[in-house]
């Protein structure tokens, strides 16, 4: 059943263990207000540690995925308070793409259709992004006069080979979704018709593996990005040995079942968690 937060911004649904979560203003193409932001927060407190959801995907109502920031709610209204609202606003909204980017559980950004600006942020939060080949993204912010905020040109940079990313902040011009997984914004695009059915697919992929093991991973790739090779090793080495104080019984039984049983090859997919030892 489709529950919604608060304030209704945000819609959410737990079917199959996969959490459903929506930006719900579809009559504002999904844009980020600080009401939204606020809900967002709401919702990932509520599902990170729930044994029903083992992945979060998260999409959009209606024919947009998020067209950006609210450009009257978050930035005219919030201006008009003050410096002080606008900071607020600016944690409320880092504060939950923050979180999303460290969530405790797998997260696969849907993008069914616009995904603008802001947008970028919890795009890049994700730690897989599947998009319709119909779905348009772009960094519009220079067609009215400011840079890309919101963390989005840091995400072109860290998305986009440099000629691309600086063509994407400077032009203002729209990409379909089939050129956003060319330059590497996301995984894959594929029709909007077929799009939800692939997301499920590769969410009970993840779903079959060690929940340890995603987190320790998903963890490890956005860290190691900015480390020497050496300084990623030493940390790698701490990651794991962190993993097995939290669960040493997973990698042990996925040997055994490699080795003893034979009931699995780890170059072909994943061992059964749910599965007890001898």
């Amino acid at each position: 059943m489709t529950e919604l937060s608060s304030n209704g911004t945000v819609s959410y649904d737990i079917v199959d263990r996969i959490a459903w979560v929506n930006f719900n203003r579809p009559e504002k193409r999904n844009c980020m207000s600080p009401t939204l932001n606020r809900d967002m927060m709401e919702v990932l407190d509520l599902l990170e540690h729930r044994d029903d959801a083992g992945v979060l995907v998260l999409s959009g109502e209606g024919t947009a995925w998020s067209a950006g920031m609210d450009l009257k709610e978050y930035f005219r209204e919030t201006e008009a308070k003050g410096l002080g609202a606008t900071r607020a606003a600016q944690r409320e909204s880092y504060g939950w793409w923050r979180r999303l980017r460290w969530y405790q559980k797998p997260t696969i950004a849907m993008v069914n259709g616009w995904c603008f600006g802001g947008g970028y942020g919890p795009l890049f939060a994700c730690d897989l992004a599947f998009a319709a080949d119909e779905a348009q993204f772009g960094l519009s912010e220079i067609n009215w006069g400011i840079l890309p905020g919101g963390g989005a040109t840091k995400v072109a940079v860290e998305l986009l080979p440099f000629r691309k990313a600086m063509y994407h902040a400077m032009m203002g011009e729209n990409i379909d979704g089939k050129t956003a997984a060319d330059w590497g914004l996301v995984n894959e695009s594929l029709p909007l018709a077929a799009l939800k059915e692939r997301v499920m697919a590769v969410a009970n992929v993840l779903l079959a593996k060690n929940p340890v093991a995603l987190k320790a991973t998903k963890d490890a790739v956005r860290r190691v990005s900015i480390m020497s090779y050496d300084d990623a090793e030493d940390y790698l080495i701490r990651a794991q040995e962190a993993a097995n104080s939290y669960d040493n019984h997973g990698r042990k039984e996925g040997i055994r079942q490699f080795i003893d049983e034979k009931s699995y090859k780890p170059g072909l997919g994943a061992y059964d968690k749910d599965k007890a030892g001898a």
